[in-house]
């Protein structure tokens, strides 16, 4: 796979991770817990992903083969950060969703 389509791979995993978290907020806030711990499951699933695409990214550079800085890889990178900080923030909201509908 060449860096432009392992570049085009991290984005469209860390999107789907992001709009997993975000779904799975929305379920929680309706009651389906069940829904919302599958979502935030698919979202890290989807992370994790992505997180492979990054590391081949890491690991062509550490070999010497350093990859053209593109915009498109600074935007790919940008959707890994917000992806992660989605899901972390989206457990958080679950957890609380649980906590407020138990009471």
């Amino acid at each position: 796979m060449d860096m432009e389509q392992v570049t085009m791979q991290l984005i469209v995993n860390s999107g789907d991770a992001k709009s997993k978290a975000i779904e799975a907020i929305d379920s929680a806030k309706s009651g389906d817990f069940g829904g919302a711990d599958a979502l935030l499951k698919e979202a890290g699933e989807a992370l994790s992903k992505a997180h492979g695409y990054q590391t081949d990214i890491i690991q062509e550079e550490a070999g010497g083969n350093v990859p053209q800085m593109t915009i498109l890889m600074a935007h790919a990178q940008d959707h890994l950060m917000n992806a992660i900080t989605v899901l972390d923030l989206s457990r958080e909201f679950v957890d609380l969703y649980k906590k407020i509908f138990t009471k």
